[in-house]
Order: C-alpha cells, then sequence, then structure tokens
C-alpha cells in the first residue's frame, strides 16, 4: 500500500473521530488509480461501488477523487455484522422519515431479509435462495454491464439500477458505508464529502478581513432596499461569488508572516485561500443577509406617516437591536441539539450555497455524465452569465414576462376576470404565470424536496377556491373590498390610518372610533389569519407527537448539558459528519445561557427607560413562547425548507393581555418574531459549518462580531434613509421605497393591537377564534392517517405543509408558485430519480448560479437605469399594468351602493 493510502485505513471504530479522517494533502499528492485501492476486491465490485457513489461516469479511472478512494477502503473495511447493525438501526431510524428514498428504504430491507449465516458466507449466500436463478442472471447482467465504463442503456435509460442483489456481502458493507461513513440522503451526499482534513486552516485573519468588510456593504444593501418595492438583495450566493476573488487576491499580497496577540500567534497567510475559510466567511456574512426584523418597528414608530414617536434615540434603537439579535443566537444554543446534530435534520435551504462552495474552491475529476463533461466551476460560471443577462429582458426590456398575465390583457378592466387570474392584485390562477427566474423560484423549486413543493401547492390550491366562496358570497363585506389585498380597509372602500382611532399618547380613544368604525379584511387576508392561527396549535401536536422520541432526546440531552458542563453536546448522536466535529472543542451551552441572559436585561432596560408602553412581562412573555414553539418550527424548518414565524400568535396574545396598544404590541412581537427567525438564520448557518467542518468556537465568534457590526450598520443606513429620502415609505415615492412590509407591520399593529383581537373576535371575525380548536382538532386525524395509514401512499403526505399552503397569499398568490411547481416535477422529481448522478453534480450549482445571476444584475439594473427612472415606454412593459392591475385591485362590490352609504357594522354593532 501506497504511504498517501495509508492515511485513510480504518482502525476499526466508526464511532471514532479518527476514523472519518484524513490528510487531503498527502492523499491528493498523487494521482491514485482503482488497482491502488480496495485490494480486497476485485475489479468488478470496485466498478459497482463507483456506481453506487456516482463516479463510474469518471473519464480517467487512473486519477480517482479522495471521496472515492475513501468511501471504497471504508468498504472493503467494514465488517458483515457491524453493517448488518447499522442497517437495521437505519431501517429503525428512517421508518417514517419522507426524505429518505424508497428505494433505498425497501433495498436495506431486502437485504436484511436475505441474510444468511455466515458459515454459509464463504462459498454463495444465495446457494439456498428460491431465486437463485433470478439472482445469478441479475450477477450476470450486472457484471458485464459493469466492465465497461459506461454503457449505451445507461445513456439511454438513465442511471444504473444497482438496487438488484447481485453480491450480497459487497452490497450490505456498501450501504452500511453510505450510513456510516458519508449521508444516508443524496441531498447532502452531493454537496459534502465523506471525510475531514482537520489540518486545513480556517479561521484566519483573511477570514475576518474578507467578512468585516462584505458584512458593511451587504448591510447597507440590504437596509437600504429592504423596504423597495421589489426589493433588491445582496444575497449570500453573490457575496459568495464575490468572496473567492477576494480571498485568492489575499491570499497573494498579504506578507506570510505570523503576528503574536497576547499569547495566540496567527498566521497572516497560512497558504492557498481554502474551502473552509470560504465557507466560514460566507457565513460571517450570512448573519447580516437579512435585515433585522426590528427595522420595521423602527420604521412605523419613527415615521411621520405611521406612528411618530418623536422620542425613539439612537439610544433605544441600539438597545432594540442588540436584545432581539443576541435573544436569537441565545436560542442558537438550545437548538442545537434538534437542529443540528440529528441526521434528519438536512436544512434544504443551505445545500446550493454549501453546493456553490464546493464548485468554487474545491478540485473535481474529469467526468462524462449522459455526455456531460463540464466541471460545476465552468457550469455556475456559464449559468451565472445567462442568468445575468436573461434577467435584464423580463426585468426592464420585457416586463410582461416576469407577471405573464396573460388572461387579463383579454378584458383588463374585468373585475371577475382579474381577482381570478391576476398576477398583481388577483388570485394567480395561470397555467403559464411567469418566466421570470425571480419570480419561478420564489419557493426554492431546485431546493426543496418534491413532496414539500407539492404538499404546500395542494394547500395552496385548496386556500384558492375557499377564499372565491367568501369572495363571491360577500360574506363578512368582503366583497366591497379587493380580493387579495393584506392592507385593512374603512367602511367606505379607503384604507385604514390608525390616527383616526389614537390619542397623543398613541392609546386606542373610543370616542373617534366611535366615529370611523373598525377595519375590515379581503377575503385573502382573512383565509391567511384564519390559517395562520390553525397551524400553531396544529404544528404542534403533530410535530411533537411524530418526533416526539427524537425530541425527548434531545430535551434529555440538553438536561445533561446543563447539569454537567464537561459532557460533549454530540453525545447521542452517530451520525458521521457529527462524528468528524468532535475534534473541534464545542461553544459550551453556559456560553449561550450568558449571552440570552445579557440580551433579556437590554430589553428589560429599554423597557423601563423608554415610554413603549411596555410591562417587563411582555419579554419574559415572548422569550417563554419561543422556547415552546421554537423547537417543533424549527425542526419543520430543518426536515422540509417551510418555515413560519410567531408573529401573528405573538399579536394575538399581546393583544388580549393589553387591548388597545399599538406600540406593545409591536415591541413583543419584535421579540417573539425576531428571536425565532435570527435563531433560525444563526442555527441554518450552523448546519452548514458542521457539513463543511467549520470548527464551532470560530463560528460562534464569526456570528457574534457579525452582529455587532450589521446592527450599527444597520442602525446608520436606517436612519441615514428616515432623514434623507423625501416621501420614504409613502405611496407615492417616486423611488419605489414604499415600505410594503412596514406597512403590513403598521396595519397589524391597528387591528390586533389598538383594537385588540377580543373585538375582532367577538364581533368582527368570531369565526377566527375557533381557528385555534380547528387546527388542534385536524391533527388528530392527520396523525392517525399518518401512523396506520399505507406507507406507500402516507409517506409523503405532510398535512403540516398543506396547512402552510393557505399562509401564500395577501399579497403573493398562485402565480408566484405555479411555475415553480413544473421546475420542482423536473429537477427534483423526474431528474434526481431519473437521471441522479447528473442531479448531484448539477442541481445544486445551478440553483445558486441563477439565483447569483438574478440577485448581480439586478443591482447593476437599479443602478443603471431605473434609480433615474430611465423607462422603455412599450406594450411589453405597460401591458402588464393596465386597467384593475394596475390600479392595485379593484372590490366587486361597491361601498356606496351599500345601505347607508357604506358596508360593514352600523355603529351602534360596533365591538
Amino acid at each position: 500500500m501506497s504511504e498517501n493510502l495509508k492515511v485513510i485505513v480504518s482502525n476499526g471504530n466508526r464511532l471514532a473521530v479518527e476514523d472519518h479522517q484524513l490528510d487531503l494533502k498527502s492523499v491528493a499528492s498523487n494521482a491514485i488509480s482503482l488497482n491502488d485501492i480496495g485490494n480486497t476486491l476485485n475489479e468488478t465490485q470496485k466498478r459497482h461501488i463507483l456506481k453506487r457513489l456516482n463516479y463510474d461516469k469518471i473519464v480517467d479511472f487512473n486519477e480517482l477523487p479522495v471521496a472515492a478512494v475513501f468511501m471504497i477502503e471504508k468498504v472493503q473495511a467494514l465488517s458483515i455484522e457491524d453493517s448488518i447493525s447499522i442497517l437495521k438501526e437505519a431501517l429503525i431510524d428512517h421508518d417514517e422519515d419522507v426524505n429518505f428514498p424508497t428505494k433505498e428504504y425497501s433495498f436495506i430491507e431486502r437485504l436484511i431479509r436475505d441474510q444468511r449465516d455466515k458459515k454459509d458466507m464463504d462459498s454463495s449466500i444465495f446457494a439456498e435462495s428460491e431465486e437463485k436463478d433470478v439472482v445469478e442472471n441479475d450477477r450476470e447482467e450486472w457484471s458485464e454491464k459493469n466492465t465497461e465504463n459506461t454503457s449505451s442503456a445507461d445513456e439511454e435509460s438513465g442511471d444504473h439500477d444497482y438496487f438488484a442483489i447481485v453480491d450480497w456481502d459487497l452490497q450490505v458493507r456498501l450501504e452500511a458505508a453510505l450510513i456510516a461513513y458519508h449521508s444516508p440522503y443524496p441531498e447532502v451526499r452531493a454537496v459534502t464529502d465523506p471525510y475531514d482534513d482537520p489540518s486545513i486552516p480556517c479561521e484566519t485573519i483573511r477570514v475576518y478581513i474578507l467578512g468585516i468588510f462584505w458584512t458593511c456593504i451587504g448591510t447597507f444593501a440590504n437596509q437600504f432596499f429592504s423596504e423597495r418595492q421589489p426589493t433588491i438583495a445582496l444575497s449570500s450566493a453573490v457575496v459568495q461569488l464575490l468572496l473567492y476573488p477576494s480571498g485568492v487576491l489575499l491570499s497573494k499580497i498579504l506578507p506570510k508572516k505570523t503576528v503574536k496577540i497576547w499569547k495566540s500567534s496567527f498566521d497572516l497567510n497560512p497558504g492557498p485561500w481554502n474551502h473552509k475559510e470560504q465557507m466560514l466567511a460566507t457565513i460571517f456574512y450570512s448573519v447580516s443577509n437579512g435585515i433585522s426584523y426590528v427595522s420595521y418597528n423602527l420604521h412605523v414608530q419613527m415615521l411621520e406617516i405611521f406612528y411618530n414617536n418623536k422620542w425613539v434615540d439612537f439610544g433605544y434603537q441600539v438597545l432594540l437591536i442588540l436584545a432581539t439579535n443576541y435573544l436569537g443566537i441565545g436560542f442558537a444554543g438550545i437548538l442545537r441539539r434538534f437542529s443540528i446534530y440529528p441526521h434528519k435534520a438536512i436544512w434544504p435551504t443551505i445545500l446550493p450555497t454549501i453546493a456553490l462552495n464546493r464548485a468554487l474552491l474545491q478540485k473535481e475529476t474529469k467526468e462524462n455524465i449522459n455526455g456531460w463533461e463540464i466541471s460545476r466551476y465552468k457550469w455556475f460560471f456559464a449559468v451565472f452569465g445567462f442568468s445575468y443577462m436573461y434577467n435584464w429582458i423580463p426585468t426592464y426590456l420585457f416586463n410582461a414576462l416576469s407577471y405573464f398575465n396573460w388572461p387579463t390583457w383579454i378584458a383588463p378592466n374585468n373585475v371577475n376576470l382579474v381577482a381570478v387570474t391576476g398576477s398583481a392584485s388577483g388570485l394567480g390562477m395561470n397555467p403559464f404565470p411567469t418566466f421570470d427566474w425571480n419570480i419561478l423560484n420564489f419557493n426554492g423549486c431546485l431546493v426543496y424536496p418534491f413532496y414539500a413543493q407539492l404538499n404546500q401547492y395542494i394547500g395552496t390550491m385548496l386556500a384558492f377556491f375557499v377564499i372565491i366562496a367568501i369572495w363571491y358570497s360577500n360574506h363578512k363585506w368582503t366583497g366591497y373590498i379587493p380580493i387579495n389585498t393584506a392592507s385593512l380597509f374603512d367602511r367606505f372602500g379607503n384604507r385604514y390610518n390608525v390616527k383616526d382611532i389614537v390619542d397623543e399618547n398613541n392609546m386606542f380613544d373610543q370616542t373617534k372610533y366611535a366615529e370611523v368604525g373598525p377595519p375590515y379584511y379581503s377575503a385573502a387576508n382573512m383565509v391567511v389569519y384564519g390559517a395562520f392561527i390553525a397551524i400553531y396549535p396544529f404544528s404542534i401536536t403533530y410535530e411533537v407527537f411524530m418526533n416526539r422520541k427524537s425530541f425527548w432526546s434531545a430535551v434529555k440531552g440538553l438536561a445533561r448539558g446543563f447539569k454537567n458542563s464537561k459532557s460533549s453536546v454530540y453525545e447521542g448522536f452517530h451520525d458521521p459528519h457529527s462524528t468528524m466535529m468532535r475534534k473541534y472543542k464545542e461553544v459550551p451551552d453556559w456560553v449561550f445561557l450568558i449571552v440570552l441572559v445579557i440580551s433579556i436585561v437590554l430589553a428589560i432596560v429599554c423597557v423601563k427607560i423608554y415610554p413603549t408602553q411596555t410591562p417587563v412581562w411582555g419579554v419574559f412573555f415572548a422569550v417563554g413562547i419561543n422556547f415552546l414553539f421554537l423547537i417543533p418550527l424549527t425542526a419543520i424548518y430543518a426536515t422540509t425548507g417551510f418555515s413560519f414565524g410567531l408573529n401573528v400568535l405573538v399579536q394575538l396574545i399581546v393583544g388580549f393581555a393589553l387591548p388597545g396598544n399599538g406600540l406593545a404590541l409591536m415591541f413583543i412581537k419584535a421579540f417573539g418574531y425576531n428571536i425565532n427567525g435570527q435563531a433560525q438564520n444563526y442555527i441554518s448557518d450552523q448546519k452548514m459549518g458542521h457539513y463543511v467542518k467549520v470548527p464551532p468556537r470560530a463560528m460562534f465568534r464569526c456570528q457574534m462580531l457579525s452582529i455587532f457590526v450589521s446592527s450599527f450598520l444597520g442602525l446608520a443606513v436606517l436612519n441615514f434613509q428616515i432623514k434623507s429620502i423625501p416621501n420614504y415609505c409613502s405611496p407615492t415615492n417616486t423611488q419605489k421605497f414604499t415600505c410594503p412590509s412596514s406597512t403590513v407591520f403598521y396595519n397589524a399593529s391597528i387591528l390586533w393591537g389598538v383594537i385588540g383581537p377580543k373585538k375582532v373576535f367577538n364581533g368582527l371575525y368570531p369565526i377566527l377564534q375557533w381557528c385555534f380548536l380547528i387546527g388542534f382538532l385536524m391533527a388528530i386525524p392527520c396523525i392517525i392517517i399518518k401512523k396506520y395509514g399505507p406507507k406507500k401512499y402516507t409517506k409523503f403526505f405532510q398535512p403540516t405543509l398543506v396547512v402552510g399552503g393557505f399562509l401564500f397569499y395577501a399579497p403573493y398568490n398562485l402565480s408566484f408558485y405555479t411555475g415553480g411547481l413544473y421546475m420542482s416535477i423536473l429537477f427534483m422529481w423526474y431528474l434526481k430519480n431519473r437521471y441522479l448522478a447528473w442531479w448531484q453534480k448539477y442541481n445544486f450549482v445551478l440553483s445558486g448560479a441563477m439565483d447569483a445571476g438574478v440577485a448581480f444584475s439586478a443591482i447593476m439594473i437599479f443602478f443603471a437605469v431605473q434609480y433615474k427612472e430611465k423607462n422603455i415606454d412599450w406594450w411589453g412593459n405597460s401591458v402588464v399594468w393596465r386597467g384593475i392591475e394596475g390600479r392595485g385591485g379593484q372590490s366587486r362590490l361597491n361601498a356606496t351602493s351599500a345601505p347607508g352609504g357604506y358596508f360593514g357594522l352600523r355603529p351602534e354593532q360596533y365591538p
């Protein structure tokens, strides 16, 4: 055996960290051929392993990828006894795992059923099988196919069927090795390595230089354009693309010198820019990728068109943003055992980012996959270039390709036609709604599993019919309001203004309210709020029951961590990636607890010093409700990619507890929602580091610093905009800074804060209060169906996602999801099942490249031709906004024709 192969010889213990490590530089220093490895395996067996790993399309078998070399050696070293034990454990663990491929699960079941006594294995494990002839035919066919690099049959029909049992001894070890040394999920295997090299530099000076620099750039851009419609964001995909040349540049210009700071020494330039540095710098930036939720608080409180609170100074802003942001990272420590270490938490949303990281920095072997020989690196830049150029067409040159609302062109002023098919103001029932990637990928069509897309779309379609029924029946006067809008309306059909019902202290004024009356929902908004109210009891009941064993195990691990600070946070987790991470020092649970306590103290100081009209118990309520809900919500997000916040639940409870107090509702809601959003953001970043083997303490330090930098810079940008941009957040703003998110936040504070849910439930919309019970009761039959129904039909049934599909309206609609479903059918179902090798290599890179091209071109388009409104006035840009679509929707009934000249409750009926 050559010296460079000795570093990956198995030590016989798959749970030992050393069994998953290698010296990458040593292994990759010389080309390794198929004949150099797996000495106890014949060439046919080794080719079968390569085929199972999707490496059989390699052009030159004298230069194998390191992952293939590693896995062949591990398959060879595994014993039959260990393999059977691994597979039996997997059958139990993945029994109801919707992400575990059905074919693979069935294959493992067959392998276990065909198990024979060890004494029979040396001769033939199939000697006594009743299916001996079939098996022998399979063996001959398999052997013939594997003697060639590729076959015409493979080219015509897609990937080879490697789920025929032809060599039980080999195949049982191979399937066990995939689980014990890589991942049971093809999505994860597509973007991760089955080994780790802990000697690769990670937390370097270069990471901090680039992390701080790009965090500043990204925070400025994202905060500045966050309240523009449509928004422009400098996404992680774009910054990751820019980080690569920046890192390469620093590796060339920084001096090769060691600097000492206190007792520590740092190498300014430890060599070539590598994939771990790139990932850590991406994580550094990713924390600031999305703006802080409290930006909406500050907009609504500070702007004259909203609450206009003159007392909101910079001190209040600092306390509020630091308290909410760091509370999120405090909760991230609690979530680790539920959403990072379990292998079922695959986090589909982060896979394209890891795929891009892999494409940019990790060497790959030349392959011929169904005629494709292009590398991931070249594929990324080819798709990126196409995406960048194409996005100019729907975004600037031909807007009709973006909102392709062609049915409305027939009769743009037909209320019924626009309400059903309109993309901008209707429900979007359109079989071909868009040719714009930004809309096609609105729900992550190449990221989320196909079953998740389908379940959500079913829910969205059901909601479509419910909304139609409500609007056409004029239930609760919805016929007097546009069908699909998030705004609130008064009894005359005009948008509701909070100033009309509050006093000088921004508290509810009964006298003013008696003159104006309550606000009213659109049909879509009523359905969305009903679904929101129902999904909380539904998701808690369903998810906790279905995952009760893993939840309870993680809770016990968390308790052990607080009792014994020396115990490992990885205790009880045998996922190979968690095993590899044991090499690195962990961040103790008590550190996250300290961050949590300091954040709570900052929040208490904020409510005590400033007139927020908020009691101290409101802070503890926000923390408590997150502790209750955050674990199941994050578990749903980690496995399916679907997420929803606690904002509606928080505003309902606070509205009951503090009626007439819009300020308190907004303050507590910021904590209730932001803790959830930020914690999930931080935890998903930590999962990225987990997959790439970034040391946990390095991630923690970078996240803490990034939060600090982005918080202060974000506040500076926000204050600059409020003071410097004329008519900021006004509907008539000429630069499109109309603040749609802050407007929704403001409207919620009116109905649920100033007016309060008691009035809403008791007199305005009493059906909404029953949605809590409806959600709980719906969970029971879903649990029964899922648990006792035939698995063939129930495995992919995810009722939480179906209910979640009801949330996809007001202001969005079917046109944002239909095109994405088509793409999901093609890429996440057909190509994944038919051409897995192609899908594993190119799919996530394709998604990341398209996103990067759109984001990069959108920024260029804005500054080049949209900032000073250099518009192209022609039919292709104007047809989208003709008629009702251009007016933001239209009601079916006229308020002036209603009895008394207005709709809704009469004054004596006001709740």
